[in-house]
């Protein structure tokens, strides 16, 4: 004869089988605390650590953020009368376009879009005199088991010539951003891991 709970036992078998369950899912989620390395990865199978991402959680459930750029990897590229800091791949250059305005710099639970924000990018020919602001990069991020990852889509760097009506909202929303097909820019991903 099967052995089986009690009825009045038979909630908490349900619950601690589905928490049994769930356990690994709640374990997928990164924790975003200390130094972490922010990483391009290239099409060509590369990977260079352009700097790190450092988060501190506070207790009103927030990450602060703030990123900081390798200077030995990151070259300057004085483009279009102003100063970039670039990585060199190999037919490309990624150059990172700081958000020009004021952000509270932080992540809220799953909402990384001032984190996104502050990884805005523009990619480049070599040989191209200037930056053209139309070539942006905006980076989704997603959780992975080892922290963040995102795809790169296009945005028109333009858009954030002047400061935006909100700027309590991250502008760059979703209709603002195309999908970039694979493998078409040298950055095919970026990493914070």
């Amino acid at each position: 004869m099967p052995i089986s709970a009690p009825r009045s036992c038979a909630w908490q078998v349900a619950l601690a089988g589905a928490l049994f369950v769930l356990a690994p899912c709640a374990a997928a989620a990164p924790e975003l605390a200390g130094s972490k390395t922010l990483t391009l990865h290239g099409r060509d199978g590369s990977a260079t650590a352009i700097g790190t991402v450092r988060f501190e959680p506070r207790g009103d459930g927030t990450v602060a953020f703030t990123i900081e750029l390798d200077r030995t990897v990151m070259k300057d590229h004085f483009l279009s009368m102003r100063e970039f800091k670039c990585a060199e791949g190999d037919t490309e250059l990624a150059c990172h376009v700081p958000y020009p305005y004021a952000q509270p710099g932080v992540v809220r639970g799953q909402d990384y879009a001032w984190l996104e924000h502050a990884l805005l990018f523009l990619y480049k020919q070599p040989r191209d005199f200037g930056a053209r602001l139309r070539n942006g990069l905006y980076f989704k991020l997603a959780a992975t088991d080892k922290g963040l990852a995102g795809l790169p889509q296009a945005i028109d760097l333009t858009a954030i010539g002047a400061p935006p009506d909100d700027p309590t909202v991250p502008p760059y929303r979703p209709a603002l951003r195309d999908d970039i097909a694979p493998g078409s820019r040298w950055v095919t991903r970026l990493t914070i891991e």
